[in-house]
């Protein structure tokens, strides 16, 4: 019964509408396409085969244009990975706080033209001009000349924690202290300068 029934099946037709018949023209073409081109056509035989030639050419093309776009947004990928490590592996490190604070004192006193006031690097000084590492006694008599241009609430605000660290520093023992005989020096000198 299962034979009579593959017989009524091929008597309609409908087994020669899933074959595809292709023309002599269409042959050489996938040939000559290679790999890619040939797994679409088969895919297109697969998907829909009551297409027209024509039908079936638009949907090559398409389908053509899908696998371009997939290959670009791989390379794109690929390539924005890559630039990206390029640019980390080429970045040049940032200067110190320290590097940008002297350069710009050293900026201040050659009154160059491009100097401008920046308060961040003002305020990098004056947190660290009584440490000997990160203002080096070269540039400490430059920052002396900075100072006295110091104006309003800045120059109060240097006076009143240098009052409250020259007091801390007499009251601690001299062994105790941690305060260096420079540091000392440093702090008396911008006393006496602003004061």
């Amino acid at each position: 019964m299962a034979k009579h029934k593959r017989k009524g099946l091929e008597g309609t037709g409908k087994e020669s509408k899933r074959q595809k018949i292709t023309p002599a023209e269409e042959t050489p073409r996938t040939s000559e396409a290679g790999p890619d081109k040939e797994t679409a056509s088969t895919l297109v035989q697969e998907a829909s085969p009551e297409l027209s030639p024509e039908e079936r050419r638009v949907l090559e093309r398409k389908l053509k244009k899908e696998r371009k776009k997939e290959e670009k947004k791989r390379l794109r990928e690929a390539g924005i990975a890559a630039t990206q490590t390029a640019k980390v592996q080429t970045l040049p490190a940032k200067p110190s706080a320290a590097t940008l604070a002297l350069e710009y004192l050293q900026g201040w006193a050659q009154k160059q033209e491009s100097w401008r006031f920046q308060k961040t690097r003002q305020t990098w000084l004056l947190l660290h001009m009584y440490d000997e590492d990160k203002v080096p006694d070269e540039h400490f008599p430059t920052l002396l000349d900075y100072l006295e241009g110091l104006r309003g609430s800045a120059r109060e605000l240097t006076v009143r924690k240098a009052e409250a660290l020259m007091q801390k520093l007499d009251e601690a023992e001299p062994e105790d202290s941690g305060g260096s005989p420079g540091k000392v020096q440093r702090l008396r000198q911008v006393l006496q300068l602003l004061s």
